[in-house]
């Protein structure tokens, strides 16, 4: 037996020292905090941090300022930058090695790589050298640690330089984040408008009256239901659906509004904005504040930066306060091209041209290199979807306008008028920006480039061959869409604009409007308002558009079909409940399952049928609610697909279906809360990589409040990635909080320091709290 012991003893002791060795590893890569360090900074910067970890960076500078942030994006996120930049490039295989080679494939098509070279080319020599000292920053704060980031052991790599250009991918990263459809809805849009009767492909995709809430005013009306007969292909159940989803609410979104000075406390105009983005660890934000000087001015902002780029992103400078929410509108199409026999050729308005061949060799970590042919037209890359004809893809991403740092120049805007001035020749995907002034003024625009397109239509794929239709440049910043000099604005992803400014930019996909549309009553109840009033619309988890749907659930559960089924407990949930997206709401869970599973099985013909031809029914640019709901007051058995006879058929199998999952996943109705079903997946990229202590690296799994369809918007890993309300030059009174933490690194004591306060929605301070930490940049000699 003694041979036992010792064997047991002798894999304890390798056990601690493995132990040990791995927490050395992770001490020595922890970022610096405190003291002083000689680098290559022009004058000597001063980093403090409160107890959360926010920054306050105090330069001579707004260029020393921009080094040190760097220094500080690097020690603290510079992994999460590193993705940034290989995702926009399609460089991940170089890390990851081959599992994340069809990924750089399909990534490489966009040759952004090349595109942040020029456009780092097309900067004024001031910008190229705020980005050339932010490089500097970064790759000083990288070689400070004593060892290269924890990740990079995991993955036995070596982080590679950061490059000026870089920034640049990050800005692409984004595009990709917000813009990600990459013509796949206009393809799903273009399989259904070539498949169904005209009638009847516009009463399926339509804009929803009920819960419209634009800036101008503008209404839709509602497309009736066709008297023809409903299309076969829409009722038939032959095709199987591997994938059943819906377009329902938009995936990538936020929501920004503001009231003006008439209507708060102090007379001073509030700003709030929350982005809803996937969640991760680290979080995609950075608290900073900036202070240097200019001249004989003391600048100082403070907001959110994002790691990777040198800039203040969503903030205030005491003059103004500015956020952004997605505008979802639409910003690439599809250009159906005529091949030539030999599929070598295609035509244009110039006649036949030859396809353009550009070749991209891909790093793949322990494998040989990659080499990848890619086929260009004038309009954008050649692109299929499965058996598809090929088309080209006309994005706003690949022209000289996507990409600058003119967003930068908010720093310094005095005012709503100034501010909205900078809006249009911003290079960034394209969002609703909302600004606040201290003057009590409220003002928004679209921010970024807008083409000038001649299509028939832009929902779907065109012919351009003939050259009357296409894009024929950009807007000029007169004919952007703006307003200002109102009391109240909003915006959550849905349809911003009406008539002929709606016409500029389209539909990529909005919101069903229910979001925007509470948060448009919440701020029409303000008066006399606070900063905590408009976080507490923030965090408002009222489920109003789920409503009419809970009183369907209860009609369907009359007596008849609650005792056929045993369905006494279920409607009582259902009664008792579902007012609120809460924890521990059961009937809540219960009432949006249904709603999900009768819209998936009324519409899964569409679905398989889609699926068939290479396309996703979630790819489809309206919410297939607005139909249905017209579809169901008449009932006509027409419109059923083939397997129910009776519309209440349809809806019991519906209750029955939907209950039946929620059991078998969270084992009974009890213990089907909310909570249960929305539980926080908030992970680090590599913490499945790491047998047993891999979770450690994760967020706790709490139950979180909110949901789709209303202001406080919270899915397991997608949702508000931070909370900001703030009146410029009422700072003091504002509120910032993030998810996770400030730091990347698992034993800084800012890793997970927000992340109590983002789950139990407390509201912490919009500005740096005292002073705990200090550490000084120097230059070097």
């Amino acid at each position: 037996m003694n041979w036992w012991k010792w064997l047991l003893s002798a894999l304890l002791a390798l056990t601690g020292i493995i132990t040990l060795a791995g927490y050395g590893v992770l001490y020595l890569s922890l970022p610096s905090y405190q003291g002083q360090h000689s680098t290559t900074i022009s004058n000597s910067v001063r980093l403090d941090r409160d107890a959360l970890g926010y920054l306050s960076i105090h330069a001579a500078n707004r260029n020393d300022a921009a080094f040190a942030l760097g220094f500080a994006h690097a020690q603290e996120r510079f992994f999460q930058m590193d993705l940034l930049r290989r995702n926009a490039a399609g460089e991940l295989s170089a890390l990851f090695g081959e599992r994340a080679l069809d990924a750089d494939k399909s990534l490489r098509q966009h040759r952004f790589r090349s595109r942040a070279q020029q456009a780092l080319q097309n900067l004024t020599a001031p910008q190229q050298q705020l980005l050339a000292d932010y490089r500097r920053g970064v790759n000083a704060g990288l070689n400070a640690l004593t060892l290269k980031p924890f990740e990079y052991f995991l993955l036995q790599q070596t982080p590679a330089p950061w490059q000026d250009e870089d920034a640049f991918l990050v800005i692409y990263s984004m595009y990709l984040d917000l813009q990600g459809k990459l013509g796949r809805d206009d393809y799903a849009m273009t399989v259904l408008k070539q498949s169904l009767p005209n009638a009847w492909y516009h009463f399926l995709q339509q804009h929803s009256p009920l819960w419209q809430a634009p800036l101008d005013g503008s209404s839709t009306v509602a497309v009736n239901m066709p008297d023809t007969p409903y299309p076969d292909l829409l009722r038939d159940n032959q095709l199987a659906c591997h994938s059943c989803q819906l377009h329902d609410a938009a995936n990538i979104g936020s929501n920004n509004f503001a009231i003006a000075g008439t209507l708060s406390q102090h007379g001073g105009a509030i700003l709030a904005d929350d982005m809803h983005l996937g969640i991760r660890v680290p979080g995609t934000w950075y608290k900073a504040q900036l202070n240097w000087r200019d001249g004989d001015k003391l600048r100082q902002v403070t907001g959110l930066t994002l790691p990777g780029a040198p800039a203040v992103v969503v903030g205030s400078n005491g003059s103004i306060a500015w956020g952004f929410t997605n505008s979802t509108a639409d910003w690439h199409d599809l250009v159906a091209l005529q091949l030539s026999d030999d599929g070598k050729r295609y035509l244009t308005a110039d006649g036949w041209v030859g396809l353009h061949y550009q070749y991209e060799t891909i790093k793949v970590a322990g494998k040989p290199d990659y080499t990848l042919e890619l086929a260009e037209t004038r309009w954008g890359p050649l692109v299929r979807f499965g058996d598809s004809p090929a088309y080209a893809l006309r994005w706003v991403a690949y022209d000289e306008v996507a990409v600058n740092f003119n967003l930068m120049q908010l720093e310094q805007a005095a005012s709503v008028a100034e501010a909205l001035a900078i809006a249009p020749h911003s290079g960034i995907p394209v969002q609703n920006l909302l600004v606040a002034d201290s003057q009590g003024q409220i003002g928004w625009s679209l921010i970024g480039p807008i083409p000038q397109r001649k299509l028939a239509d832009f929902d779907t794929a065109q012919d351009w061959s003939n050259g009357e239709q296409g894009w024929f440049g950009y807007y000029d910043a007169s004919q952007q869409p703006q307003l200002s000099h109102v009391e109240r604005l909003w915006t959550a992803n849905a349809r911003m604009i009406g008539g002929e400014a709606y016409q500029l930019i389209g539909n990529g996909g909005y919101d069903l409007g229910a979001r925007g549309w509470q948060i448009q009553q919440g701020l029409n109840a303000l008066q006399h308002a606070d900063e905590q009033a408009l976080h507490a619309i923030q965090l408002d988890n009222r489920a109003l558009m789920l409503q009419r749907w809970r009183e369907l659930l209860l009609q369907v559960l009359d007596n008849d079909t609650v005792t056929a089924h045993q369905l006494q407990s279920y409607r009582q949930y259902v009664v008792n409940g579902a007012s609120h997206a809460s924890t521990e709401d059961v009937g809540y869970s219960l009432v949006r399952a249904f709603r999900q599973q009768l819209l998936e099985l009324q519409f899964a013909p569409l679905s398989a049928y889609l699926e068939q031809q290479g396309a996703r029914s979630v790819d489809l640019k309206y919410s297939l609610e607005t139909p249905f709901w017209a579809m169901l007051q008449q009932r006509r058995s027409d419109t059923l697909p083939t397997q129910y006879s009776s519309w209440q058929q349809l809806l019991v199998a519906a209750v029955l279906q939907s209950k039946l999952q929620l059991e078998q996943k969270y084992g009974s109705l009890s213990q089907s809360n909310w909570g249960r079903v929305n539980t926080a997946s908030i992970r680090h990229p590599l913490s499945s990589a790491i047998p047993l202590l891999g979770g450690w690296l994760n967020m706790p799994a709490t139950p979180l409040q909110g949901d789709s369809h209303m202001p406080r918007v919270q899915r397991p890993g997608f949702g508000q990635s931070q909370r900001m309300v703030v009146a410029p030059g009422h700072e003091d009174k504002g509120i910032l909080t993030i998810p996770a933490g400030q730091s990347g690194h698992p034993l800084s004591p800012f890793y997970r320091a927000d992340h109590p306060y983002w789950v139990n929605e407390v509201a912490l301070p919009f500005l740096p709290g005292e002073k705990k930490y200090q550490l000084l940049l120097t230059p070097q000699g």
